[in-house]
């Protein structure tokens, strides 16, 4: 860590695999190597959302050759949102970080995210510029209104899955979706609750392995259902705010680093 005296955080890393055989092994290792400059008091989390390749067997192989590696597997595929509650209720650190296994983020990205660990709760990504189809670039775009429009949330990228976060949080938030409408699930609630965010850029990366499953016609359906639901949800269960021994500011703070 940049600076001398500071405390080191005790980190948790997780990733959700979902048939990444062809990174899987990568994001382990890498996660090893970033977590040990950072911290001695660290784990590793795969959670393995009933891959149908190799996912699981090469994430248990790795793990019994790096240290402080737990592979959780599910049976069967329950979907992104219930691969992200196995990561946060298994965690054991103070702080969580989870991020995607398919490798279209930098692991070693973290080191920046710590130096802020002072001065909020949650220090969320946002993509300087997406790596992937116009398609999907576009898709995100609509997502992003369509969050900001129902959800009034004044995050940068909601769906960056690269979050730094404190574990207490989730002893006040809790998560119910199973499908990638669990990122604006848990965005609303962290930040209605009160709790201080920092977004900082982060770079991603073409993918290199596998197709995104959320491009087929029943997970978007599912996507489209399920906002409406959480818009319902909220709309007859407001989110409590939380006392925080000190105020949090008025929305999120922008880091611009200039990537």
């Amino acid at each position: 860590m940049a600076e001398t005296g500071r405390k080191r955080p005790s980190i948790t890393i997780f990733f959700p695999i979902y048939n990444d055989e062809g990174t899987v092994e990568h994001m382990i290792r890498k996660s090893y190597e970033v977590l040990s400059q950072i911290t001695d008091d660290f784990e590793i989390i795969a959670v393995d959302d009933g891959s149908q390749d190799r996912s699981g067997e090469i994430a248990e192989r790795v793990a019994r050759e790096v240290p402080h590696v737990r592979v959780i597997h599910h049976p069967q595929n329950r979907g992104y949102g219930a691969a992200l509650r196995t990561g946060f209720t298994n965690a054991t650190k103070e702080w969580v970080f989870y991020t995607d296994g398919d490798a279209q983020y930098d692991v070693a990205e973290l080191r920046h995210f710590v130096e802020y660990i002072d001065r909020a709760d949650v220090i969320n990504g946002y993509k300087v510029k997406r790596a992937d189809h116009w398609s999907r670039w576009l898709f995100g775009k609509v997502y992003y209104w369509i969050a900001r429009v129902l959800f009034n949330i004044r995050l940068r990228d909601v769906d960056c899955d690269f979050r730094l976060m404190r574990r207490s949080i989730f002893n006040h938030v809790t998560l119910h979706y199973d499908s990638g409408v669990v990122c604006v699930e848990m965005m609303k609630k962290i930040q209605d609750s009160g709790y201080r965010i920092i977004e900082f850029p982060v770079k991603h990366y073409p993918r290199q392995y596998g197709v995104s499953q959320f491009f087929r016609p029943r997970r978007i359906l599912q996507v489209a259902r399920d906002l409406l639901r959480l818009r319902w949800d909220l709309w007859h269960h407001p989110v409590r705010r939380v006392p925080l021994e000190a105020l949090p500011p008025t929305g999120p703070q922008t880091i611009d680093q200039g990537l």
